[in-house]
């Protein structure tokens, strides 16, 4: 009986293991499609104005998700840090959805996504130049494929744009320092991704806004006046943002039901079905070459995250190393290709 209690529970949590990583796709690519349908087909071409949408409709969310729903317990955060640990972060934060969303602008999905793939390498690189952080020889050797992947995805692209590829590449960076200033602005506070969102997404609303007005105002008021059908277009903008807080909560859910490898092979998964439903809805070119670059840098991208997992696993079991109880050391191990950071 306690061994068929135990399949049981077993395949329950499995069970509860693919919903979460379902789901988290589901909201994932559904974010991704709605953004580029918002530029391509609705000709909404105002990428800061949707990242600010996002941000609104990502506050409001938290709120009802901490407060009303009681999903998960506020996070105490001292007035002081909010701006002096807090703002920094959701700077780095707003940036990094800025030019995602700019990227997604000007070039296709699957070639933005094929980019944001890079970031493992950006963490890794600049955690060594900022830090001077050594890594082993096996962390260097699995950025070569993600390297190499990325070159020949971006010299096959048949729809490439340089301001979009270098938008994708600033929101790596943007990523990874993100990753990098989260160990040292963050310490002590144990953040979970709808507390995250509760305390950044004002921030970077606030920050934002003001540039929003200026720059897009006049092109937001013009639109409305050209488009042919404002209420459902504005429906799709709004549904996007709260697709946008649906998504961190999908990744709160994913993060406790999973372990950190199936979360690495599944963020790589997740970008191969991105890349195929954007290419089944707007049929942008892809030529074969350019279809092995993106191959080549997720299954890079997997092996990175393995052998992180493997040295995280080894440094645990190792009996007086120096740094296995080092907070550093653990944020270091940790596979960096999504959002599973914030466990720590």
């Amino acid at each position: 009986m306690e061994s068929a209690a135990g399949g049981g529970g077993g395949g329950l949590s499995t069970m509860r293991a693919v919903l979460a990583i379902l789901q988290w796709w589901g909201f994932n690519v559904t974010v991704i499609i709605t953004n580029k349908w918002i530029f391509q087909k609705l000709d909404f071409k105002f990428p800061l104005t949707v990242s600010c949408v996002h941000f609104i409709c990502s506050s409001i969310g938290a709120y009802v998700a901490i407060h009303v729903l009681k999903a998960k317990p506020l996070i105490q955060v001292e007035p002081e840090d909010r701006w002096r640990r807090i703002f920094p972060m959701s700077f780095v934060f707003c940036m990094n959805i800025v030019l995602g969303n700019v990227s997604l602008r000007y070039i296709p999905v699957s070639f933005m996504q094929t980019i944001k793939s890079f970031t493992p390498a950006t963490t890794v690189i600049l955690q060594w130049l900022v830090w001077s952080k050594h890594f082993e020889w096996r962390i260097w050797a699995s950025l070569v494929p993600i390297v190499g992947g990325i070159l020949l995805t971006s010299m096959t692209e048949l729809s490439f744009n340089m301001f979009g590829f270098c938008a994708a590449m600033i929101g790596c960076l943007a990523t990874s320092t993100k990753t990098i200033l989260a160990e040292s602005l963050l310490h002590g506070y144990k953040f979970d991704s709808i507390n995250t969102v509760y305390y950044m997404a004002p921030f970077a609303t606030m920050i934002l806004a003001l540039p929003a007005m200026l720059l897009e105002g006049g092109g937001v008021i013009g639109w409305f006046y050209t488009h042919d059908s404002i209420v459902s277009a504005l429906v799709i903008i709004l549904g996007s943002g709260m697709l946008a807080f649906c998504l961190n909560f999908s990744i709160f859910y994913v993060i406790h039901s999973t372990t950190a490898v199936t979360f690495n092979v599944a963020g790589n998964l997740k970008v191969a079905v991105a890349v195929l439903v954007s290419w089944l809805i707007f049929r942008n070119p892809i030529s074969p070459m350019n279809a092995i670059g993106c191959a080549i840098t997720l299954v890079g991208c997997t092996f990175y995250g393995y052998v992180r997992h493997l040295i995280s696993q080894q440094q645990a079991v190792t009996p007086g190393s120096p740094r296995t109880n080092s907070p550093r050391s653990r944020l270091e191990m940790l596979p960096l290709v999504g959002d599973k950071q914030d466990k720590v």
